[in-house]
């Protein structure tokens, strides 16, 4: 398998390994890139919820990305579990020395879904102001949304409005997510800094198979950005290969409703995804497959803040 497309994820550990970057790896491995990791925390968790965390020292996540970005290099940033202000403002801080120019893709892990909080007040405001501005793409859900925009959502005006406040705090572009109400279809709603604003539908599974569904998505986009798709066909791709991986309904674990999903496919399954997306042109889409199936790598390319 060729390997195109670098990303540094900066998330937690999931025990289970149907979250955090275990899914985010699993994800961008099966996509065709190469993942690194600096692990922010670490969980004791299963498919019913997390039990336990157990933070990592701000600097030691610094040393992590830093040796990463020193010798590696990194097309994209993608940043998911970042629990307090110490460890954002930390994080903030190597971006802006050795990776100013990466791409940042952002997944606000702010709250589970059986309702723990997972960043406090004083986190959300220097994420707010730290790495907001920094942000290429930022892929909340709807409760992440109400959080970050500091407005309820519930109307289809109200989640324009809120793309529409998170874009004033400086992201280019959000993907505000609706797999979390009750509609069906779901909705995702893509806004960008240019004013465009496009709506993704999608007929809502219902499968046992969705825990991890925020972290493979983000990753998948962020893969995408990395490969050198720009942020629409990115999360058009993405969106293929979530529905593909809840289609499948691969998974285990005791919860009902909240079951780990597959985060990786077979390649059979991702060849097709990749047919059905048809990033850019048909010739770009048969030399992409054709790159999952071959055994040479490709890390030379310039890294983004790679230091020499």
């Amino acid at each position: 398998m060729q390997i195109k497309g670098r990303v540094l994820v900066v998330a937690g550990s999931d025990s289970s390994g149907c979250t955090g970057i275990q899914a985010d790896i699993k994800t961008i491995l099966a996509l065709g890139g190469y993942a690194m990791s600096a692990v922010t925390a670490v969980t004791a968790r299963d498919t019913l919820g997390i039990v336990d965390i157990h933070p990592i020292p701000p600097a030691f996540v610094q040393r992590q990305m830093r040796l990463a970005l020193q010798d590696i290099g990194a097309d994209v940033i993608h940043l998911g579990m970042l629990h307090n202000a110490d460890l954002i403002n930390a994080v903030a801080d190597v971006i802006e020395e050795l990776a100013p120019d990466a791409p940042v893709v952002l997944d606000p892990v702010a709250v589970t879904k059986t309702g723990r909080s997972l960043l406090d007040k004083e986190g959300m405001r220097h994420l707010k102001i730290r790495l907001l501005p920094r942000t290429t793409i930022i892929t909340p859900n709807l409760r992440e949304g109400e959080l970050l925009a500091g407005m309820d959502i519930h109307t289809d005006e109200e989640r324009h409005h809120a793309a529409q406040m998170m874009l004033t705090l400086g992201a280019k572009a959000v993907l505000l997510k609706g797999g979390h109400d009750d509609q069906d279809p779901v909705v995702d709603l893509l806004a960008t800094e240019e004013g465009g604003i496009t709506e993704y539908s999608a007929p809502r599974v219902e499968t046992r198979h969705m825990a991890g569904i925020g972290s493979t998505l983000s990753a998948a986009i962020a893969c995408g950005m990395a490969q050198g798709l720009e942020v629409h066909r990115a999360v058009e791709r993405g969106r293929s290969y979530l529905q593909a991986c809840i289609k499948a309904r691969r998974g285990s674990g005791m919860a009902r409703g909240r079951s780990i999903m597959a985060s990786a496919l077979p390649h059979s399954c991702c060849r097709k995804m990749r047919i059905a997306a048809k990033p850019r042109s048909l010739t770009f889409a048969k030399r992409h497959i054709r790159n999952f199936d071959t055994v040479r790598g490709d890390l030379s390319r310039p890294a983004c803040g790679h230091v020499k």
